[in-house]
This record gives structure tokens, sequence and C-alpha cells, in this order.
């Protein structure tokens, strides 16, 4: 009963810090409440990890499920939350001093970012894939605000191509859940049950393989879309170069790392209905033309917000990747490159808003020797844009290590081919904007402008710690990641 209340505290912990919010507005003490509600998830998390990393599963309520998976995607959310919600704390208060928004836009976007946080835990204990959806369509609603925090021309546009498009995205799912639905009803389900994670475990065998067929390809696309996949992800770099910088970490950290998680739930029912052959050639397709979107529209990038958002867009390729191969060294190399990629995600987007904010420009050309004007802001930047190119000791090197051997091994040496052939230019792409943000004399904007305050580089610093460390040693995250992978991973 007691490790039960564990699944209540990622939705309890957020809602309560919106609660305050919305009662007292934007203060210090609710200000440090919305950090403090992912830390407590973060805390629920490792304890839910603990629990269910020897193959047991914890329920509440009869919706509310989890096992190692779900734990593990806890750890993912609250771990880049921390980051997300301590920067915004500065963010906040700085646009606040500086006249840049209200008080009422800051109690607004106070709560809102707790409804995020809130709605992705949700979708991860979520038993019933109903539910899971309906989580997902939650998160579209409360960011679609946020994107448009601002309430300009752009951001209110990109808010507006987000909601069509990922709502277009979400309506493909829900007739992909309609599909598995029809299925299991077919195949014993009664009612709701019917869509219960476990149920559908238990009885693929028994799913009509021309109904999973449909449901597999509309889900893939559905959730596709909103984890950024393309030819589906117009919406991405829009979205995230006009959310708030904290806002952005989060969307690009976590929220398409849990679209993704509900497509490798279906993923595994769909593969024992089916076989492995169907998910992993629509996974594969997918993979590669995010790939190739990415490093095509990367080599002649001029904002740097949008860089980092088709950065996601190959990180994401690679997760593809990694589930096609759906081997288990092939998940847990997936698994580690998500939380990798969220850590190194909320730093470089935390970043980006610091230098904005440094050098009120998106203009990767406009910004230059940052290094010489702001030393700690630059090597936070500099350190995360490493982090993110795959190179030691981060652990996106270690990830996508393990993602290329896994896909190897299954036979796809050709994919892993051109999947680090568009890498390599996309790793070129990023270090020469890296090298043209940080390096040479500081611009005449920058020259002038103060040192950054520590403080506001912390949390900046902590993602980082945590990239790295991951990156050298896994310790007890290492057979949560093997539970985790043995749920959804061929052996």
């Amino acid at each position: 009963m007691m490790t039960s209340l564990l699944l209540y505290v990622p939705l309890a912990a957020p809602a309560l810090a919106a609660l305050a919010t919305a009662v007292a507005g934007w203060r210090r003490a609710t200000a440090w409440a919305g950090v403090t509600a992912p830390a407590l998830l973060l805390t629920a998390a490792v304890g839910t990890a603990a629990v269910t990393t020897s193959g047991r599963a914890l329920t509440a309520g009869g919706l509310l499920r989890a096992d190692a998976l779900t734990a593990f995607m806890l750890l993912v959310i609250g771990a880049v939350a921390v980051v997300a919600t301590w920067a915004g704390v500065h963010h906040v208060g700085e646009e606040l001093a500086a006249g840049r928004t209200t008080a009422a836009a800051a109690r607004r976007y106070g709560v809102l970012v707790q409804a995020f946080v809130a709605t992705m835990a949700l979708a991860g204990l979520a038993d019933n894939l109903g539910l899971l959806w309906v989580a997902l369509e939650a998160t579209t609603i409360v960011t679609a605000f946020l994107v448009g925090h601002r309430r300009d021309r752009a951001s209110v546009e990109a808010a507006w191509k987000y909601v069509v498009l990922c709502s277009g995205g979400i309506a493909v799912a829900f007739l992909g859940t309609v599909c598995v639905y029809a299925a299991a009803r077919h195949a014993g389900g009664h009612g709701t049950a019917a869509l219960d994670w476990t149920f559908l475990i238990q009885h693929a065998h028994q799913l009509d393989p021309a109904v999973m067929r449909l449901a597999a390809g509309l889900i893939v696309v559905g959730f596709g879309t909103k984890a950024g996949l393309a030819p589906m992800h117009a919406w991405l770099p829009d979205a995230h170069s006009q959310a708030p910088a904290p806002v952005s970490a989060l969307m690009s950290g976590v929220l398409l790392s849990v679209a993704f998680y509900a497509i490798l739930r279906c993923k595994v029912i769909a593969d024992a209905a089916l076989g492995a052959g169907y998910t992993r050639a629509l996974l594969l397709a997918a993979a590669l033309a995010s790939l190739a979107i990415a490093a095509l529209l990367l080599i002649s990038q001029r904002d740097y917000k949008r860089m980092l958002a088709y950065s996601s867009i190959e990180h994401m390729g690679l997760v593809a990747l990694g589930a096609a191969t759906g081997s288990r060294l092939a998940i847990a190399a997936v698994l580690l490159h998500i939380l990798g990629h969220g850590l190194g995600k909320a730093v470089l987007f935390c970043g980006a808003g610091r230098i904005l904010s440094v050098t009120r420009t998106s203009r990767i050309a406009a910004v230059r020797g940052l290094l010489t004007g702001h030393p700690a802001l630059a090597a936070a930047f500099g350190l995360g844009l490493v982090a993110l190119l795959g190179l030691p000791p981060f652990s996106l090197f270690a990830s996508e290590l393990g993602i290329a051997r896994a896909a190897t091994a299954a036979g796809l040496g050709w994919a892993v081919a051109a999947a680090f052939g568009f890498v390599l230019v996309i790793f070129a792409a990023l270090a020469r904007h890296g090298a043209t943000m940080l390096l040479g004399g500081p611009a005449a904007h920058t020259a002038a402008t103060v040192a950054d305050p520590a403080r506001g580089i912390a949390p900046l610093a902590v993602g980082l710690l945590a990239c790295a460390a991951l990156g050298l040693v896994l310790g007890p995250l290492q057979p949560l990641l093997h539970a985790a992978a043995t749920l959804v991973g061929a052996p």
C-alpha cells in the first residue's frame, strides 16, 4: 500500500505547486516550490525504480501502473524538470525585472509549467492506452499556451502551427488506439480494460493481424508527430524557438521522449501480434528521414534556438533507429540516450535563453566572443554542445555507440552507415555554428555587459555534471536499464 502511494507523488507534487502559484502568484516562495515539485517527482521515481527493478509492478487506482520502464521515464521527467524549473526561476525573475513580462504572465507561466510536468508524468504512469492518449493530448493543450507565452506575432503563429500539426497527429494516434481497442474486443477484452497494457501484452497473439497492422501504422505516424519524427516534424523548430527557454528545455528534453515512450509501449504489442518486421520498417524510414532532414537544415541554420530544435530531430532519429533494432541492448542504449539527450538539451536551451537575455538576438552570426565576454555562460553552452555532439565523457557517446553496435549486430549495418553519415554532417554543422558563437572577440553589444551571475549558471552546471557522470559510470542505474529493456526489447 505504501509503495503504491509513490505513484501519486509525481501527479500531486506539480498539482500542489501549480495551485500555490495560481493563488499566490509568482513569488520567491512559489517559484522555488516549482523546483521542489519536480525534485519530489524525481525522489518518487528513485523509490519506484528501487521497487520495480526486480520485475515487480506497482498499481494504484486501477488506472496507474509502474514497471521498470515507467520508473525510468519518471527519472527522465524529474531530472530534466529540475534543471528546467531551476533555470526558470532566474529566467522569469530577469524578465520581470527588465519589464519584458508581467506578473499575470509569470503566474500563468508557473501554473502551466507544473501542469505540463504533471501531464507528462501521467503519460508515463498510465496503464491504459486510452489514458496515455488523453495525457499526451493534454500536453498539447498546456504547451500551446506556453509556446505562445510572449503573445507576439511569431509566438502566436508558432503556437497555432503546433496545435494544428500535433492535434492532427494525436487524432491519427486516436484512430490507431481505436483499432487496438477493436482488436482487443475481438480477443475477449471488456470495457476500458481492453486497452490495459497488461491485457494487451497477455493477449497480443490473439489480436487480428490486419487490424493491428493498421493500428501500428497509425500509432507510429500519430505519436511520431508528437515525437518530432520526420516527415511530421514541421511544428518543432517554430515551437521550440518561440517558447520560453525553460519550456523549450522541457519540450525537447522530455516531451519528445514521452511521445516516443508511447510508441515503445505500442510497439511491443504490435511486434507480438505481427512480428518485428513491420514496425522495424516504419521506424527505420522515420529514423533515416529525420536524420537526413536535420543534416540538410542544420548546415545553413542562422538561429541558434532553431539549431537546437533541429538537433532534437536528429536525436529522435537515433532513438528511432535503436527502437527499430529492437534488441535489449538497443533498447537499453535508447533509454540511456533519452536521459542523456534530455539533460544535455535542457542545459543548451536554458543556456540559449541566457544568451538571448545577454545579447538580445537569436542570430548565430550576431553572437561573437562569448568566451571572452561571458566565460561561465560560454563554458556551460560549449560543454553542452560537446555533450550533444556525442563526445566523451558525456553519456551520448556511450548511447550512440550502443545503438550502432546493436543495429550492426542485428544485420542493419547499412542503416547504421547511412545514419551515422548524416550524424557526421550534423556534427560538422553544429561544431561550426558553436565555434562562431563562442570564439573571437566580443561583439559590440556584448562587450559592455557585466559577467553573468553564478546562480544563473548553477542549474546548467548540475545538468552537465549529471550527463558526464552517466557517461563514466551507470552505477545503480544499470539494473534499471536492464529491467526496462527486458520489458520492451527482444532477447
